[in-house]
């Protein structure tokens, strides 16, 4: 049997809006290969892989009409995906790098306004470089829209609610580490009363919206290593333990 995915399917799976895919159909840059009996789009694996291939694309800086122009031009379909995913691969390498150098420049700053009580234009200005190199970062996991909507999420919850929930993070997680390091079954009542909160900590950031939550996810499993090296955030085994402890709730 032939996998297909339906518009909403395709958009839950993805974090894109079902605004981009009609967009992208009505400029011929992703037409589905198929409808269904009563009309609604039908996007095939071959679709799937163009998706992919377009988003690749997008994320390394071409304009939709260069892509379309790419991938369509000399009908091979575009770049072979090993060499895309490559490029892809390096794309992300530079954007952690970005992070990394936030990171530093921020280590770096805040000892010492806390000193001098200022810092200088210099301090500011290289601060601004490395905020505007994570900005794009960020980009590419979250469209404009949901951006916006986080930004009225973090208005609505209120600053003191935002901080306690990053005040809690760093507890939560050396709990759930301190289980994993024990050897605790996931399925002990314990841990499950650890990974519900976990779940409730991450519904406060994407508020049950699934292309807000997949996005997340997304950003989280394509850079997990790096975040828990960087900036103590959980590793790869931990998640997969919470994801298995919320299974087996």
């Amino acid at each position: 049997m032939v996998a297909t995915w339906r518009i909403g399917e395709l958009c839950r799976r993805t974090g894109l809006t079902v605004r981009t895919l009609h967009h992208w159909d009505h400029v011929g840059l992703l037409r589905p290969s198929g409808r269904s009996a009563t009309g609604h789009r039908l996007y095939a694996e071959r679709d799937v892989d163009r998706l992919y291939r377009i988003v690749a694309l997008r994320e390394l800086g071409l304009p939709l009409e260069t892509i379309g122009a790419l991938l369509d031009g000399d009908g091979t379909g575009g770049p072979d995906l090993a060499t895309l995913l490559g490029e892809h691969l390096a794309h992300v390498q530079r954007q952690l790098a970005a992070l990394g150098g936030l990171r530093d420049r921020l280590t770096a700053l805040v000892p010492a306004v806390r000193a001098a009580g200022s810092a200088t234009s210099v301090d500011l200005l290289a601060l601004i470089e490395e905020v505007t190199k994570v900005d794009e970062t960020i980009k590419n996991y979250f469209t404009e829209e949901q951006l916006a909507e986080l930004a009225q999420r973090r208005e609505r919850l209120g600053e003191d609610a935002v901080r306690g929930v990053q005040e809690e993070w760093p507890t939560l997680i050396a709990s759930v580490q301190a289980e994993l390091d024990a050897g605790t079954d996931p399925a002990e009542p314990r841990v499950r009363a650890l990974a519900k909160r976990w779940m409730e900590l991450l519904e406060a950031f994407h508020g049950g919206d699934p292309g807000l939550r997949d996005s997340l996810y997304r950003m989280q499993a394509e850079n997990s290593t790096e975040i828990a090296r960087q900036y103590g955030g959980p590793s790869p085994e931990l998640i997969d333990y919470v994801k298995r402890s919320v299974a087996a709730a």
